[in-house]
């Protein structure tokens, strides 16, 4: 793989928590290269569409976590477990899209008598790997250092609230500005749109009208269970939870913030849960970012990236009802 290759596939990964669906739904989605992926409460399908025209899929039946694991049905964990599972099946299906993606190479390469390329397991685990560091490094130690030496530097800021003020302020500042960076991608805008077409399609599943392109494409493209509102909640939350934490150390700070990523992904799920089902009030208004930010990460959809999803959705409520399951949310 490629040093362009392996760079771009990262910024894939980085966006998956902003590509996928916020809590478990009747349906939902996320986005991938050239297609989307659909999964219905006990199965999944992800289509993806060839340079030739052609939808080819890959789905396969998807036990939730919490029925596999109880203790994930449990307020706070719940949240914990779903975003585990949704990043777990999120790598899997853009693992299928890079691969589809990979044939016309391979078939240029094969032609030339070269070793046709895959992303293998231990490639993405080695990018899953590089992913995770980078996300450490560039929303964890980056604001944190950068805080600390400015309050080092100006006396009026230096005291430990301001510090951990600052200091999530400059995460939200360097992930807006990441996002920007990754929006100048060609590809990316790509997936944005695909994006888009997933919250279409599960708009107009929900609305109950028959799930057409024509329906689909009557509805916006913001969906307020977006990973992306659940990511902006997540943000906000840990700015007042990190700026009272006792300690002084640096180190201590850093560890602290990791230790803690647990129960503010928790109680994140739990605000945009309940915010999803209240339409009206203070905590309503979480969403609301979520949904401007949302004029970046969706894009509208071309009829043919619509029907994608359309083809995605129908295979995995097809494979639902074969389990002879109630389709319904636990």
């Amino acid at each position: 793989m490629s040093l362009k290759s392996f760079l771009r596939l990262n910024a894939h990964l980085q966006m998956l928590p902003i590509l996928e669906s916020g809590e478990e739904t009747l349906v939902g989605g996320q986005a991938v290269m050239e297609g989307v992926m659909m999964r219905a409460p006990h199965s999944y399908c992800v289509a993806v569409r060839k340079p030739d025209g052609e939808i080819v899929t890959e789905q396969s039946p998807l036990p939730r976590v919490s029925e596999k694991y109880p203790i994930f049905k449990l307020p706070i964990f719940r949240g914990v477990g779903t975003l585990g599972h949704a990043m777990w099946l999120g790598v899997r299906a853009l693992r299928f899209s890079v691969n589809v993606g990979l044939e016309e190479i391979n078939k240029t390469m094969a032609e030339k008598g070269e070793k046709p390329v895959e992303l293998s397991p231990w490639m993405m685990g080695m990018n899953l790997a590089f992913s995770l560091l980078f996300f450490l490094f560039m929303y964890k130690f980056l604001p944190l250092l950068l805080a600390t030496k400015i309050g080092d530097a100006i006396p009026a800021v230096h005291s430990r609230l301001a510090v951990n003020l600052m200091d999530g302020v400059i995460r939200m500042f360097l992930f807006l500005a990441f996002l920007l960076v990754v929006s100048r991608m060609k590809d990316m805008r790509r997936v944005w749109e695909y994006h888009g077409a997933e919250h279409k399609v599960v708009f107009n599943f929900e609305s109950g009208k028959p799930v057409t392109v024509e329906n689909a494409q009557k509805f916006v493209t913001f969906h307020p269970r977006c990973g992306t509102s659940f990511l902006i909640v997540l943000m906000l939350l840990a700015i007042p939870i990190y700026a009272f934490l006792p300690f002084d150390s640096f180190v201590l700070k850093f560890l602290a913030r990791i230790a803690l990523l647990p129960l503010i992904v928790g109680v994140s799920y739990e605000l945009i849960r309940f915010a999803s089902k209240h339409q009206q009030g203070l905590l309503a208004t979480l969403v609301t970012p979520g949904l401007w930010l949302q004029r970046i990460t969706t894009k509208p959809p071309a009829d043919e990236q619509a029907a994608v999803a359309i083809h995605a959705l129908e295979h995995a409520m097809d494979l639902e009802k074969s389990q002879g399951g109630e389709l319904v949310i636990a």
